[in-house]
């Protein structure tokens, strides 16, 4: 205690404000402080993150604690850091404790007497809550210089991750707000532009994704540079350090007990409360408030604090109340950013404190864990996972690289099996077998639950990863023998080279990658059809099977002089099999000079994005657009939308949205646009809106028609958060039924698919035929929670509709088919609408 008293006051010493020194008495002088790489204190100005970068590389040549590795770039090109930071005896020997660390924890070997206990700390996912980020200065420099005897019994007994700016593009995003309105004296006035970010604001990278979120999904390269650090060291305490509402005080977990994900043990969450001590002494010393156990969830386990809950770490978050800027008032007096600073600096050393006391016990959990994950795998009745598509090689390949950057196991067939009445193709099944050490976080993966112990969610109660990329999966109850098994996949065959002289060269729709090819085939200027039923054509080779969507490139057509060099590189790039056909005459079907073979043409997209529309949901569009189509679209505010020329583009696309600023005007405008041939896409608020413009021939469901479908008389005060939960669908996953036959359906072989939901709005179905492209099944939820009485509604509610409107076309989503990036099966849907939005005839009737 005596140890800890001196810290405290060596810490109050150098309070963070413009006229004090940071750096302790019994530091190391020799070393750079922030003050002196950054030209100012620690919480004066907003660091950006190549001041911060600087610094660590400068500390990192000049000490014998710390070494500074660049883990991968973020999508702006910033680099990723991390100093891992331990006594010079650790360092010089890290490659060797880390591979005993992971031996012992996962394989179970015998651990050292003296083995080092792993502590990860992570700072501002959130780029706009830089309090942690500036506070990782002064946790490496007080690591690195600080000789006092409890800072070398850390160093001696842990090894430190510090990733300083988990969020970089974010993070100077807001750097740059905050610092571009700062004053000669600070502006505390919640009003004051400096503390009220325009759209999209710093929280997101780069495409406007919430990276706190991503842990699991792994659609960014920052999460999966993160990731990749994570599984090679698996720490035994996570630090998650965040952010919340200025008129808050300081967060700690535990959180609310009932909301912790079922997988968890119990033994975490005591650890969790053991640390929590720790946490309490040191801002009761400094008069600081703080709370727990109150808020927040440790739910969904793709966060930053509840992925490491279900790999034998600790994972703990820490909300910190955000000055937003450099100085705002709050309900406890101004609130300074240097405060924050000083707050997160606090809660990141006695983590460390807690988690070198509680050393032996971390470790000892950890090896537990994954003890005890083999022994509740071994008594499962479900024994794996089959993973089956024949299609779509290329999402099937996605979902198995996610779940291998996880560590998870997966294995081929080398053989046809069978199972029961089901039947398993060597070529394209793979086996998730649960008897491994990422048991628990398999069976999270994989998870179909609907309803829990608590049913109030911080987040989304259903993430399904086999459902998102629309893959066959089925638990089986006994295991295929190992010698049926591989892990030595077969690597993927390279497309034969294209002969030259075909009738015509087509492709199938299926797969992933073909969206892409088409898009850089009409970029190359050839002209491409679009088959609308199944044809067999004839090839050198035999009949080749064309199914609805083919892409075909008839040699015929063709204006540019070299079209064949440039389809013959593509088909390369891309590697998918086209068909060189060698007669216009199908062996069945239509010929392919028929008027069956539609015209594509290049899209020109309009994303409305600005204030006023989910900066969330239009960076998840943006995003897939770019990736799974290669489509970079022009992006406008809703604000301007009477002011653009909107007849340079084939396609608008309204995300989830506010659009109640527009008017008779804008709905003219769009309404002039498609009637001469444009293709406009809502979904969400963005098609409710369509709906009450009269754009889109179609009810709607929302507000308090669902809320009024679930009981709230006889409730007490204490009941309105557990209404508040049943009112809410705060994410589940739901099956649709689709038209195959419909152009926007294309490519999609099976007559269900997975979509996610995360509201309470629903497009009714429409009484005329041919519109309802996709309805929700009978029995439609697959997994996460819905208040029953919801269910019925929504079984009765439209996916997808679509008609014409003049020479054009309107197609409404209820659920946002690109949601979190990972949601590749649905994400078919906005894609076809790209290329074949112009290739039905559905007339809906004038009211």
């Amino acid at each position: 205690m005596k140890k800890y008293l001196a810290l405290v006051l060596l810490l109050a010493s150098y309070h963070l404000t413009a006229d004090t020194k940071y750096v302790p008495a019994v530091a190391n002088s020799t070393l750079p402080t922030p003050q002196q790489v950054l030209g100012f204190n620690v919480g004066q100005w907003h660091a950006r993150h190549d001041q911060i970068q600087r610094y660590f590389e400068l500390l990192a040549q000049q000490s014998g604690r710390a070494q500074l590795e660049v883990i991968g770039y973020s999508h702006e090109q910033r680099p990723l850091l991390q100093l891992v930071i331990s006594s010079e005896q650790n360092l010089q020997r890290l490659e060797q404790i880390r591979q005993q660390h992971l031996a012992a924890a996962r394989q179970g070997k015998e651990r050292a007497a003296d083995a080092p206990v792993i502590i990860w700390l992570g700072y501002s996912v959130h780029g706009n809550e830089p309090s942690g980020a500036n506070a990782a200065l002064l946790v490496a420099q007080y690591l690195a210089a600080a000789n006092t005897d409890e800072v070398r019994t850390w160093l001696d007994n842990a090894v430190i991750l510090l990733q300083p700016v988990l969020n970089p593009d974010g993070h100077d995003r807001f750097a740059l707000w905050a610092n571009m309105h700062k004053g000669a004296a600070p502006v505390a006035d919640q009003q004051h532009r400096e503390h009220n970010e325009p759209w999209p604001n710093g929280r997101p990278n780069h495409y406007w994704f919430d990276l706190n979120r991503d842990w699991l999904l792994l659609q960014h390269p920052e999460s999966r540079a993160r990731i990749a650090q994570y599984q090679q060291w698996l720490p035994n305490v996570v630090g998650d350090y965040h952010e919340m509402g200025t008129n808050s005080s300081y967060f700690f977990q535990p959180g609310i007990p009932s909301r912790n994900y079922p997988l968890t043990p119990k033994r975490n969450f005591e650890l969790t409360s053991a640390i929590a001590q720790f946490h309490a002494v040191a801002f009761d010393q400094q008069g600081q408030l703080y709370y727990t156990k109150e808020s927040f969830d440790d739910f969904y386990v793709g966060k930053g604090s509840t992925y490491p809950d279900v790999q034998g770490s600790v994972g703990i978050l820490f909300e910190q109340a955000s000055s937003r800027g450099h100085l705002q008032d709050s309900i406890n007096g101004p609130l300074s950013f240097a405060a924050t600073v000083q707050n997160q600096l606090t809660a990141s050393l006695s983590t460390i404190r807690g988690a070198v006391a509680k050393r032996t016990e971390l470790l000892s959990y950890q090896q537990e864990f994954y003890r005890s994950a083999l022994q509740q795998a071994k008594a499962s009745r479900v024994k794996g996972y089959m993973l089956t598509e024949s299609a779509d090689s290329s999402r099937l390949a996605a979902l198995l690289d996610l779940l291998q950057r996880h560590h998870v196991e997966v294995y081929q067939l080398n053989r046809d099996w069978q199972d029961d009445n089901n039947s398993y193709p060597a070529a394209s099944s793979y086996y998730v077998p649960l008897q491994q050490p990422q048991y628990r976080l398999i069976k999270a993966m994989f998870s179909t639950e609907k309803n829990f112990n608590d049913n109030t969610f911080y987040d989304v109660s259903a993430w399904t990863l086999p459902y998102a990329f629309n893959i066959a999966f089925t638990p089986l109850n006994r295991e295929p023998a190992a010698s049926a098994l591989t892990d030595s996949w077969p690597q993927p065959v390279r497309a034969a080279q294209l002969s030259k002289g075909a009738y015509a060269y087509a492709f199938n729709w299926q797969d992933q990658q073909a969206p892409l090819l088409l898009q850089a085939l009409l970029e190359e200027k050839l002209v491409v059809r679009a088959a609308m039923n199944d044809v067999v054509a004839q090839t050198a080779n035999g009949q080749v099977s064309l199914q609805r969507g083919a892409m075909l490139i008839a040699a015929g057509l063709q204006t540019e002089a070299d079209w064949f060099s440039r389809l013959q590189r593509l088909q390369q790039r891309f590697n998918l099999p086209v068909f060189a056909i060698n007669s216009g005459l199908a062996a069945s079907g239509s010929d392919l000079g028929s008027h069956q073979f539609a015209p594509v043409h290049l899209p020109q997209v309009l994303l409305i994005a600005g204030p006023g529309v989910s900066s969330t949901e239009a960076g998840e569009v943006w995003y897939n657009l770019e990736r799974l189509a290669g489509v970079s679209p022009s992006m406008a505010e809703p604000g301007r939308l009477t002011k653009l020329d909107l007849s340079r583009y084939s396609h608008i696309i309204l995300p989830d949205g506010n659009y109640s600023s527009w008017h008779d005007a804008e709905t003219a405008a769009l309404k002039s646009w498609a009637e001469r041939g444009g293709v406009l896409w809502g979904h969400k608020r963005g098609a409710a809106w369509l709906a009450k413009s009269g754009l889109l021939s179609a009810g709607v469901w929302q507000g308090d028609e669902m809320t009024s479908l679930i009981p709230s008389d006889n409730l007490s005060y204490e009941d309105k958060e557990l209404l508040a939960g049943k009112q809410r669908i705060a994410g589940a996953i739901y099956q649709a039924e689709l038209d195959l036959s419909h152009p926007l359906t294309f490519g999609l072989t099976r007559d269900t698919l997975p979509v996610f939901k995360n509201s309470t709005l629903l497009l009714q179905p429409a009484n005329q035929p041919f519109i309802n492209v996709a309805l929700y099944s009978r029995t439609p939820q697959l997994a996460g929670y819905t208040a029953a009485e919801y269910v019925p509604r929504i079984s009765q509610s439209a996916v997808l509709l679509a008609h014409n409107i003049g020479k054009g076309r309107v197609i409404a989503m209820t659920d946002n088919p690109v949601f979190r990036g990972y949601f590749y099966g649905s994400s078919r849907l906005l894609v076809n609408a790209l290329y074949l939005g112009r290739n039905f005839n559905s007339v809906a009737d004038a009211d």
